[in-house]
């Protein structure tokens, strides 16, 4: 399976304005730019992206490892949150902390932490970044 985005930008780095898009046309001309990136802007970015899709996917293998061990989520909310810092002369990604907060029927915390720890090593959105992966998972009743 293969997925894909597209980006468009026009201008210098700090007065041009971009424009992001995906084939299934759930963003569509999404503005970016320098203030949305490193300011408080209008428009998303590419770290807001990502943030999306690592809670997104935490979220699913996180269902996928409790239903392999005979668990069903009530619920799973997860949220991402991206550092990007200044690494010498450009920028780099840092760290993504993860919060995750699921409701799992009939599951004791021991089970729901191992589970939680492996899911965030299985999940193919952090296997694909090298910044510190940090997680914050609890199991609500």
């Amino acid at each position: 399976m293969k997925r894909s985005a597209s980006a468009h930008w026009s201008g210098g780095i700090t007065d041009g304005q971009g424009t992001m898009s995906t084939d299934t046309g759930v963003l569509r001309e999404s503005p970016f730019g320098f203030k949305s990136r490193f300011e408080d802007g209008p428009g998303t970015n590419p770290e807001e992206l990502i943030a999306a899709a690592h809670a997104g996917c935490y979220s699913m293998a996180l269902s996928l490892g409790l239903g392999s061990a005979g668990f069903t989520a009530n619920s799973i909310d997860t949220t991402a949150v991206v550092t990007l810092l200044k690494d010498g002369d450009g920028f780099a990604i840092t760290e993504v902390a993860l919060t995750c907060r699921a409701r799992v029927p009939r599951i004791d915390t021991a089970t729901f932490d191992g589970i939680a720890r492996a899911t965030k090593l299985a999940c193919p959105v952090s296997k694909l970044l090298k910044a510190t992966i940090t997680l914050d998972a609890r199991l609500e009743s």
